[in-house]
């Protein structure tokens, strides 16, 4: 998988790839170059006192190292480039495929998941990557050089080159592949922290209120204990490598001074040769230690690039249709036709052979129990979800027929769970129409019931925290539907949107509502009786099925379900 992710995603960087092999190419040529000058001095310089020759041979020595510099800057520097473009490219390429998923898919992950594989696995390919471009191609080129170089110098020392450079591979070979599943542990483990850290900090009002710190401590000490573990395997196996390394190293050095040493006395081999032969060893295991080095790299990259090889492959179950139809403008009818739907490997539907129309101009509720499913239902029109029988229809025409921008375009939603985003009060309105001017969008707050509150926050140009957790629940819920009111949609649906608000405050804003809906399809998922009262039309759900239609004063006297929740509320609100 990182092959295919790395063939993908660097094709449009082909000529700097070139570029740096050939600067690679240079310098490490240039670097081969200089062990063989070096002995020479030695030889024909120094042992002869040729002071002429050896500052000849030095001025050559400086511009080979010069040379070397620039072209291991450079290819440096192309390598760097390259990388961090590959690290924009792959998390833009995961950004928009996690944003055309559906709700289904999104799930299905999870989204502490989605977060640590857009950032740290891209991370771990991104730096295999550079690592790669700068030590990658230059190994092959130094490890064949330098045996080429070191045999030119001595073939009589080269039985230790064929005994040094295997028994490095060999050992640290064996290390690496003792660390891979390690890897693996850790970036599930990460995941683990993530998504522990993640609720706790969302849910930190929760965990006060509950005096459940402790608990949370615990699990949040089970998944950094993973994650630490595995991390201290991994550090304890990296730790043996370049005290072999550097063992293998020296044993080396030894073995060349004391054979050379006698080849030296015997006359078969000169002081120069052999220094430059030891330069040509410690060039080719330095080359043979940068690919094991590289090798610690790989297999954490190549979990990272299966994570992330696993989202960009996921084709989200709300396709575009081939050929889209076009919604008609103005008012548009929502249609339920015999709708079923089950979520992903559940064994029971949540909606059975639902059937139901919301006109234009008219205010549609849909009332139930808790997991009746209205809120899965509202999310059927917008195609947050896809049916899994029957149709949805706008204006006539099956939603999965329309092209997914033209059906939000005439949608104005408003989630159970107001979401609102970090920036302004300005921003966040004009999230619904970036073209509102401020008159508009102070309208749509005092449509909303929420110009009182924006004015004493400081206007539109208050602070929004993320979430929109510096304001209460109720006016989140007001601003969430302020930015319905500045889009103008044909479509609204309110999805339990004042569940949150008191009755006085409920029924204004239902008041003030009105004008600016009197041509749009409206329809209210609520929990509260007194807000769906003077609706057009009220469908009661239970157990995913109608059980009942009709008015407010209709459904007292034919739906048995809709009598039991009215009382249900009225003895409630009379013990209050």
């Amino acid at each position: 998988m990182l092959l295919r992710l790395l063939r993908r995603y660097l094709r449009p960087y082909k000529g700097e790839l070139w570029l740096i092999v050939l600067l690679q190419l240079i310098g490490t040529m240039a670097a081969l170059y200089l062990p063989s000058l070096n002995g020479q001095i030695i030889d024909d310089g120094v042992a002869k006192g040729d002071t002429g020759y050896i500052m000849r041979t030095g001025g050559v020595m400086l511009a080979v190292s010069c040379v070397q510099i620039l072209a291991s800057a450079g290819a440096t520097y192309l390598a760097a480039r390259t990388a961090m473009g590959l690290g924009r490219d792959v998390r833009s390429a995961l950004f928009h495929t996690v944003g055309d998923f559906s709700a289904q898919e999104v799930t299905k992950f999870g989204p502490p998941t989605l977060i640590s594989r857009n950032t740290n696995d891209v991370t771990q390919v991104q730096m295999v990557t550079f690592m790669g471009l700068t030590m990658l191609v230059m190994t092959p080129i130094m490890m064949v050089g330098g045996i080429f170089m070191a045999l030119r110098e001595d073939v009589g020392l080269s039985w230790l080159v064929a005994v040094a450079v295997p028994l490095l591979g060999l050992v640290v070979g064996f290390i690496i592949s003792r660390m891979v599943p390690e890897f693996r542990r850790m970036q599930t483990s990460l995941d683990s922290v993530n998504r522990v850290l993640r609720e706790q900090i969302t849910g930190i009002r929760v965990v006060r209120a509950f005096v459940r710190e402790r608990h949370e401590e615990e699990r949040f000490a089970v998944s950094n204990g993973e994650l630490t573990t595995a991390a201290l395997n991994v550090g304890r196996l990296m730790a043996f490598i370049f005290p072999i390394v550097m063992l293998i190293f020296n044993m080396s050095s030894v073995a060349v001074m004391w054979f050379g040493g006698h080849r030296i006395a015997s006359g078969d081999m000169q002081i120069g040769q052999m220094v430059a032969f030891l330069s040509y060893l410690i060039q080719i295991l330095m080359a043979v230690m940068m690919a094991t080095f590289m090798s610690t790299l790989i297999p954490r990259a190549a979990v990272s690039a299966g994570r992330i090889g696993e989202v960009l492959g996921t084709r989200t179950s709300v396709v575009e249709p081939e050929r889209p139809v076009l919604l008609p403008e103005g008012p548009a009818s929502v249609e339920f036709d015999g709708v079923d739907f089950h979520y992903p490997g559940a064994e029971y539907s949540v909606l059975h052979g639902l059937s139901f129309s919301a006109a234009p101009g008219q205010t549609t509720a849909v009332i139930g129990s808790t997991g009746a499913g209205k809120t899965t239902l509202l999310n059927l029109v917008p195609r947050l979800f896809d049916i899994t029988g029957g149709a949805v229809r706008i204006a006539g025409i099956d939603v999965r027929e329309a092209s997914l921008d033209d059906v939000w375009s005439r949608i104005g939603l408003i989630p159970q769970k107001a979401y609102l985003f970090t920036g302004t009060v300005a921003t966040n309105l004009r999230y619904g129409n970036p073209d509102a001017s401020d008159e508009e969008l102070w309208e749509a707050l005092r449509v909303a019931q929420a110009k009182d509150f924006v004015t004493e926050m400081g206007g539109l140009d208050a602070p929004i925290a993320q979430g929109g957790t510096n304001v209460s629940g109720g006016q989140r819920q007001r601003l969430a539907i302020a930015r319905a009111v500045v889009k103008g949609a044909d479509i609204y649906l309110f999805d339990d949107s004042f569940s949150a608000l008191d009755t006085a405050t409920d029924a204004r804003l239902r008041s003030a509502l009105r004008p600016r809906t009197a041509y749009a399809t409206v329809i209210v998922v609520a929990q509260r009786v007194s807000t769906i009262i003077d609706a057009d039309r009220i469908v009661v759900l239970d157990d995913g099925r109608v059980v009942g239609q009709g008015t407010h004063d209709e459904l007292l006297d034919t739906c048995g379900t809709y009598q039991e929740i009215v009382e249900s509320q009225r003895a409630a609100e009379e013990v209050a």
